[in-house]
């Protein structure tokens, strides 16, 4: 069953388009990733919202991500709250709508 993934994050000032190219080139380095887009929610907040074929797809992908996430991870700023620099959630689709 389809699965997603959706993480927030908050870039520091002026380190906005060096967090956007880290992401570039993700979709020749994380396997069975159907399609992802990063979507810009407010000042400097962003969320990447990431389809794949399955949960075992997902979780497989982990490390890759965390690789990609170590990559731009000094762009980040921490979200408060106890969050630290991300904020992931990831699950099946249980109602597709369209």
């Amino acid at each position: 069953m389809t699965a997603f993934n959706a993480v927030r994050f908050r870039v520091k000032p002026g380190r906005e388009q060096e967090f956007l190219d880290a992401h570039t080139t993700v979709g020749c380095h994380w396997p069975n990733l159907r399609h992802a887009n990063i979507i810009k929610t407010g000042e400097r907040t962003y969320c990447i919202i990431a389809e794949w074929t399955d949960m075992a797809a997902l979780d497989a992908a982990r490390a890759t991500m965390i690789a990609t996430l170590d990559a731009f991870r000094d762009t980040l700023e921490d979200l408060g709250s106890g969050l630290g620099l991300t904020d992931p959630v990831s699950g099946e689709v249980v109602l597709a709508l369209k």
